[in-house]
């Protein structure tokens, strides 16, 4: 048995802000993370496996797995169902590994409100400045104006659930977030309520006490 119990770590900002970077060092820092694997209808494209890049089911499958409970949080885009399997979260939760999910705020919502909403920790982060997030954006080369300018669009709606979050982090200097983040993580994993064996290991101390008299 684990002597705690994993944390949901729920990670949410703007595109620009410096999310995904920001998951990828906390998935590097400590091998008790893992990350949420995403199911989808879509079919696989070129190189993708079954289990690593998603998991991939039939429209049939994920419905029923709706319906029974067994999505975290789900959205349809384009035809397409997209969401997070309960099962392997919940199995890493009580195994004592956190769990990383990259997800937005209506995603974060869902999950909030789940059977697992106890072990939710979220967590939104905040570019210094709109001026800050496009130049990010340009920077990246990975879009084009129209793109840019239709996520520029999208993040003034995703900043405005900040209020939503346990923890709100502003990404000046990517260094220092990611030692905050740490920080979030450490601390939160040292609440009382998530090391399990702690009420054994105050037995143990008492009955030393007792054997003392």
């Amino acid at each position: 048995m684990a002597d705690r119990r994993g944390l949901l770590i729920i990670l949410s900002s703007p595109s620009g802000a410096g999310k995904s970077t920001l998951t990828r060092r906390l998935l590097d820092w400590d091998p008790a993370f893992r990350f949420s694997v995403s199911a989808t209808t879509r079919a696989p494209r070129p190189g993708e496996e079954h289990g690593r890049d998603y998991f991939f089911l039939d429209r049939a499958e994920f419905e029923d797995l709706i319906d029974t409970g067994g999505m975290l949080e789900h959205a349809e885009v384009f035809g397409n169902f997209y969401g997070s399997p309960r099962k392997p979260v919940e199995e890493a939760i009580l195994s004592g590994h956190d769990v990383l999910f990259d997800i937005d705020w209506q995603g974060g919502q869902q999950v909030r409100n789940s059977a697992l909403g106890k072990d939710v920790v979220s967590i939104f982060i905040l570019p210094p400045s709109i001026a800050e997030l496009e130049r990010r954006l340009k920077t990246r080369g990975q879009d084009s104006d129209e793109v840019i300018a239709g996520r520029m669009q999208k993040s003034r709606d995703e900043i405005s659930h900040w209020a939503e979050y346990d923890y709100v982090l502003v990404n000046r200097d990517l260094d220092a977030a990611y030692d905050e983040l740490k920080a979030i993580v450490t601390a939160e994993r040292l609440k009382r309520e998530r090391q399990t064996g702690l009420n054994e290991f105050v037995r143990r101390l008492n009955k030393e006490f007792e054997e003392r008299q």
